[in-house]
């Protein structure tokens, strides 16, 4: 009795002298994101931070992952994320926490604030398939509104200038005056006190694009102020590429302040050739001191709108205006005349229609479906235009496979999706893809890492993970290292691949088992746990005395 009496407090003993942890990954090959060599080893983790990676086998912990045979990184980030509305309707943010993505980066030429009482109107009248309440005025509400709602994945957002445009000038196509750009720095300033990580413009889009230079560089100087970012999808990527990114330079030098393009490429068979002379562009600009960064997306397709094969004056004031110009029987003949498709039309797949009716031709070359009709392609694209009240969302098949190799390789380019965040069920079905949504980040380490070599798998985390997070200027993000936040990925570099085609792009990636954001396993398995552990991620910028 009194040798069972002694055992039992030693027991004890021994395993109170034990470290304990909430989570340890045990025996995964760890890649920290710094781009070095990868080591094994195990790596713990309590409440939402990493707290110790190295041999732990004296360790206990609530919960032990086994990631013998696995890569265990850095959460990637996507630099270009259309999640902001399909993260409301269902915030499990699958297509992109199946491929290891842990933070979303919204907010391309417009974000979700600030909004004006006509500016709210407006967008929950152009409310689609997907229906949701705009309780928010700011953008910082918008993304503390996330935050509380419950979404898997973390995110943040720069504040578009084409939102800033619209709150103060509407989409009038002119200059604007000073006090109009003394309020657009108004409301820059306050986003990036609320936490927004920098100042963005889309200049092929209304009424971004409707910005000069000038302007630019006045907004860019507020978001610099705040240590925040100038990213841009920039006037051109096509034949006048290389003097956006020229404009794209005037501002980083003019405003002192990092700058980024969005999704780098030399857009249609004839452009192809610049993307060289681009590149050595932006290289020089960096040996002379240029703060500038590129992401891109790993498909030879873009994506967006149909609409942007009508001439300018027919696109000014936005889509609604579009369509009315479209539906005058008067302006028909000269539209039709001034039409120069940038992209042949069987280069054009159609992918998203309002009107349910136009769906059947979901899944068709823009020349099928004007052989079907028996017009020509313009007359197709006008009358398909005003028959869905919509730009409609199609698939450009604009790029070369060559280039993209280069541009993956380029070791000051990160990756983005263009895309939402969905779930291959329900309301998302209703409408095709373009296969980026579900497939963009895991090509990265597949196809262009173990496939065909064009980097390393511990250069391809680095470009995931800590470069974008560097950029951005976050905390705490985007390595493996004590007292980041634990957001990791364990995943399966044989299996990893991505399975979303264009026919068919509603498809997971396979090959990852586990997701962690902020210490919460999101995926186990390769099943989602309904977790909502995300956050909204602040930029350098933010101020505390804000209230979120």
């Amino acid at each position: 009795m009194k040798f069972r009496f002694l055992i039992i407090p030693l027991t004890l003993l021994l395993s109170c002298s034990s470290e304990r942890y909430d989570l340890i990954i045990r025996n995964g090959t760890i890649y920290d994101g710094s781009g070095d060599a990868p080591f094994q080893g195990d790596l713990a983790i309590a409440g939402d931070s990493i707290v110790k990676i190295g041999d732990l086998s004296d360790a206990v912990a609530s919960t032990e992952i086994d990631a013998q045979g696995m890569a265990v990184s850095p959460g990637f980030i996507n630099m270009l994320s259309w999640a902001n509305v399909s993260l409301l309707e269902d915030g499990r943010s699958q297509s992109d926490i199946r491929q290891g993505v842990t933070l979303e980066v919204l907010g391309e030429g417009t974000s979700m604030g600030p909004i004006s009482e006509e500016m709210r109107i407006e967008q929950l009248e152009n409310q689609t398939d997907i229906k949701y309440d705009i309780p928010w005025t700011t953008l910082g509400e918008y993304l503390q509104y996330l935050e509380d709602k419950g979404v898997s994945t973390n995110f943040t957002s720069f504040v578009g200038n084409g939102t800033l445009r619209r709150y103060v000038i509407g989409n009038e196509n002119r200059k604007a005056t000073e006090d109009e750009i003394r309020q657009m720095q108004d409301l820059a300033r306050e986003a990036m006190e609320e936490g927004a990580v920098g100042l963005s413009s889309a200049l092929i889009y209304v009424p971004s694009g409707y910005a000069n230079t000038d302007e630019l560089i006045a907004l860019s100087k507020i978001a610099a102020e705040y240590d925040g970012m100038y990213i841009s999808h920039i006037r051109s990527e096509a034949s006048e590429l290389l003097e956006a990114i020229n404009e794209l330079l005037t501002i980083c030098k003019e405003a002192n302040i990092h700058s980024e393009i969005y999704h780098l490429k030399a857009s249609g068979v004839d452009n192809w050739h610049l993307l060289d002379k681009a590149i050595v562009k932006l290289d020089s600009a960096r040996l002379a001191g240029l703060p500038v960064t590129a992401d891109v997306y790993t498909y030879p397709a873009s994506s967006t709108g149909l609409h942007i094969q009508l001439p300018n004056w027919v696109r000014d004031g936005g889509i609604s205006a579009t369509i009315e110009r479209l539906k005058d029987s008067s302006l028909r003949h000269r539209i039709l005349s001034e039409i120069k498709f940038q992209h042949t039309p069987d280069r054009i797949l159609l992918v998203g229609f309002d009107n349910e009716d136009l769906r059947k031709h979901i899944g068709k070359r823009l020349n099928e479906v004007a052989e079907e009709l028996g017009k020509s392609p313009e007359e197709t694209m006008i009358d398909l235009i005003v028959e869905d009240d919509s730009r409609i969302q199609v698939v450009y098949f604009s790029m070369s496979e060559e280039n993209i190799s280069k541009k993956v390789a380029i070791p000051w380019v990160s990756f983005c999706s263009d895309a939402g965040s969905y779930t291959n069920e329900g309301v998302f079905l209703k409408r095709s893809t373009h296969p980026r949504a579900y497939g963009s980040f895991i090509r990265v380490i597949g196809k262009y890492a173990r496939d065909e070599g064009v980097v390393s798998l511990q250069e391809a985390i680095r470009k995931l993970t800590s470069l974008p997070a560097e950029n951005l200027k976050i905390k705490r993000r985007g390595r493996l290292a004590p007292g980041y936040f634990a957001d990791v990925v364990v995943f399966d570099p044989e299996e990893v691949k991505d399975k979303a085609t264009f026919e068919e792009p509603h498809q997971y990636a396979q090959g990852v088992v586990h997701v962690l954001v902020n210490g919460v396993q999101v995926l186990n398995e390769g099943e989602h746990t309904n977790a909502t552990p995300g956050r909204f991620v602040r930029g350098p910028g933010y101020q505390r005395t804000k209230l979120y």
